[in-house]
C-alpha cells in the first residue's frame, strides 16, 4: 500500500499545528456578528455599511480560495500556511486599532486574503501527512475547527463585546497567530513541491469574478430584493463568468487553475454533493435558533451563545469518534446513520413555541450536533481518499469553495422561504383581527399602543410559524443527503485508483 506521510514519526503534533489555524479562520467568519450593533454606535454608521464588515470578509474568502492550489505547488503548502497565518495576524492587528469604519472594512480584507488560504492548504497537509488508514481519526480532529468555530463564535464574541471590549474579537487572534506561525516553522514538515506551472491567469479572474458576484448577490439578495436589477445583473455575471470558467478549465487552460477533472471520482463527487446538502442544513439551525433566542425570547448575544454551546460540544465529542469509525468501516454507515439523527433533530424544531423550554431547544441542537459530528468527515474523507496525493491541493479548494457557495445559498434561500411565510402567516392570522371581531371595541378602547403591541404579536406568531416550516424544509432535504452517501466509498490507494482511471481513457 502506497503510503503518502511526510512526518517522521509522530504526526499528532503537526495535526494540532494545522488545527490551531483553522479554527482561527472560521471563528473569524462568525465572531464578528455580535459585535455589529456595538460597532454601529461606535462609528455611528448605518447597518448597511457596518454589515460590509461580515460581507467583504466573506466574499474576500471566496475569492482567494481558488488560489489556494496553484500556490500550494508553487510555494510549498508549509510555506504558504506560514504566509497565510502572518497575514491573517497582520490583519486582526489593522482590525483592532481601526481608527474608522472604512479602515476596519480594509483590515477585514486583508484578514480575509490569509484566512481564505488556510482552510484548504491545512486540509491538504494533513492529507500529504497521515497514512491513509489513520486518515479518519486525523480529519476528526481536524473537523473540529470547521464545525465548532462557527457554533463558538458567538459566544466567544458576545462575552467579549459584553464584558470586555469589542475590539478584543480581533486582538486574541495575534498572539494565537504568532505562536501558531512559530508552531508552524517548528513542527510541520517539509512537503515535497509538485509542478505548479505558470499562473492560469484567466482562470483565476473569471473564477474571481464569478465567485465575487455569486456571493454578494446571495449575500445582498434578501435585503436589495431578488427582483432588482442590480441582483439580477449579479447572478448574470456570476453565471456567465464561471460559465466561462469551467469551459476555459476543461478545454482551454494547459495548466488549470482547478482541475476539475477531479470530478470524475465518483466517491469525490458523490461527497460533495453530500456537503453542500449538509452545510444548507447546519446554517439552518446556525442562523435561525440565534434569530429565534435572541428577537423572539429575549436573550443576550452571550446567553444565546451559552444556549448554542452544548450542540456544539456535542459535534465535538463525536467527530473524533466518527473519524475511528471511518478507519474501521468506511464513510456510509456514519454517514447515512449521521444524516437521519441530524434530520430528526432539525425536524424537532417544527414544534417550536413562544414559550418552548429553552432546555428543549438545547436538547434539540444536541441531538443535530451529534448526528452532524457522526456525518460530516467521513463524507468529506472519504471522498477526498480517491483523490491522486498530486491532485489533493487543488481538490481541497474545490471542497472549499462548493462549502461556502452551500453556505451562502442555503442562508439566502431559507431566509426568503422564511419571509414568505412569514407574510402569509401575517395575513392569515391578521385576517381574523377586524373590526367585527368580538374583542375589536375592547383593543380600540385602550388605545394606539395595544394595537402596536397586538401588531408585533401577530409578526412574532408568524415569524415562529414560519421558521417551524423552514426547519421542516431543511429535515427533508437532510434526508435527500442520504441518497449520495451511498456512493461514498474508502480509497487507501487513490494513486492506484487514479492509475487505473487512465488506463480505461
Amino acid at each position: 500500500m502506497a503510503q503518502n506521510q511526510e512526518v517522521s514519526g509522530s504526526w499528532g503534533l503537526a495535526l494540532a499545528v494545522t488545527v490551531i489555524g483553522a479554527f482561527m479562520a472560521i471563528l473569524d467568519s462568525s465572531i464578528v456578528n455580535v459585535a455589529i450593533p456595538h460597532i454601529m454606535l461606535v462609528f455611528g454608521a448605518s447597518t448597511q455599511s457596518v454589515q460590509w464588515i461580515v460581507t467583504i470578509y466573506l466574499l474576500a474568502l471566496g475569492v482567494v480560495v481558488p488560489l489556494s492550489g496553484w500556490l500550494s505547488d508553487r510555494v510549498g503548502m508549509k510555506q504558504l500556511y506560514i504566509a497565510s497565518l502572518v497575514v491573517f495576524t497582520f490583519g486582526s492587528a489593522l482590525s483592532a486599532i481601526s481608527p474608522t469604519l472604512s479602515f476596519l472594512i480594509v483590515a477585514r480584507v486583508i484578514q480575509a486574503v490569509g484566512g481564505g488560504m488556510i482552510m484548504p492548504v491545512t486540509m491538504s497537509m494533513v492529507y500529504r501527512m497521515v497514512p491513509r488508514d489513520r486518515i479518519g481519526t486525523a480529519m476528526g480532529f481536524w473537523g473540529l475547527s470547521l464545525l465548532l468555530a462557527p457554533a463558538l463564535g458567538p459566544t466567544l464574541g458576545g462575552y467579549l463585546v459584553q464584558y470586555v471590549d469589542w475590539r478584543w474579537i480581533f486582538t486574541i487572534n495575534i498572539p494565537i497567530g504568532i505562536l501558531g506561525s512559530m508552531a508552524a516553522f517548528a513542527w510541520l514538515p517539509n512537503f515535497t513541491h509538485h509542478p505548479a506551472g505558470r499562473l492560469d491567469w484567466l482562470g483565476a479572474i473569471s473564477s474571481a469574478t464569478g465567485l465575487f458576484f455569486l456571493l454578494f448577490a446571495f449575500t445582498e439578495g434578501q435585503a436589495w430584493g431578488w427582483g432588482a436589477e442590480s441582483i439580477v445583473f449579479f447572478f448574470y455575471a456570476a453565471v456567465v463568468a464561471l460559465g466561462f470558467f469551467v469551459v476555459w478549465e476543461l478545454y482551454g487552460a494547459k495548466q488549470p487553475l482547478l482541475d476539475l477533472r477531479v470530478f470524475r471520482y465518483g466517491s469525490y463527487t458523490a461527497s460533495i454533493i453530500a456537503s453542500v446538502i449538509i452545510n444548507v442544513g447546519m446554517f439552518s439551525a446556525l442562523f435561525f435558533v440565534p434569530l429565534f433566542l435572541q428577537n423572539l425570547r429575549g436573550l443576550s448575544p452571550f446567553d444565546t451563545g451559552l444556549a448554542m454551546m452544548p450542540g456544539a460540544l456535542a459535534t465535538g465529542v463525536m467527530m473524533p469518534f466518527a473519524g475511528r469509525i471511518y478507519d474501521r468501516i468506511g464513510p456510509v454507515i456514519p454517514g447515512v446513520v449521521g444524516f437521519v439523527v441530524m434530520a430528526y433533530g432539525t425536524f424537532l424544531f417544527h414544534t417550536m413555541t413562544a414559550t418552548v423550554p429553552i432546555s428543549l431547544i438545547v436538547s434539540w441542537m444536541v441531538i443535530r450536533g451529534l448526528g452532524m459530528g457522526l456525518c460530516m468527515m467521513p463524507l468529506m474523507t472519504g471522498g477526498m481518499s480517491v483523490v491522486p496525493i498530486a491532485m489533493i491541493p487543488r481538490a481541497s479548494a474545490v471542497q472549499n469553495i462548493m462549502q461556502r457557495i452551500a453556505g451562502s445559498f442555503g442562508i439566502a434561500i431559507l431566509t426568503s422561504v422564511m419571509l414568505n411565510q412569514q407574510g402569509a402567516y401575517a395575513s392569515q392570522i391578521s385576517s381574523t383581527l377586524t373590526a367585527a371581531s368580538p374583542m375589536a371595541p375592547s383593543i380600540l378602547a385602550q388605545g394606539p399602543n395595544l394595537l402596536v403591541q397586538l401588531w408585533q404579536e401577530v409578526q412574532g406568531l408568524a415569524l415562529i410559524r414560519a421558521m417551524d416550516n423552514v426547519f421542516v424544509l431543511a429535515a427533508a432535504l437532510l434526508l435527500v443527503a442520504v441518497i449520495p452517501v451511498l456512493f461514498v466509498r474508502r480509497h487507501l490507494n487513490p494513486d492506484a485508483e487514479a492509475a487505473g482511471l487512465a488506463m480505461v481513457e
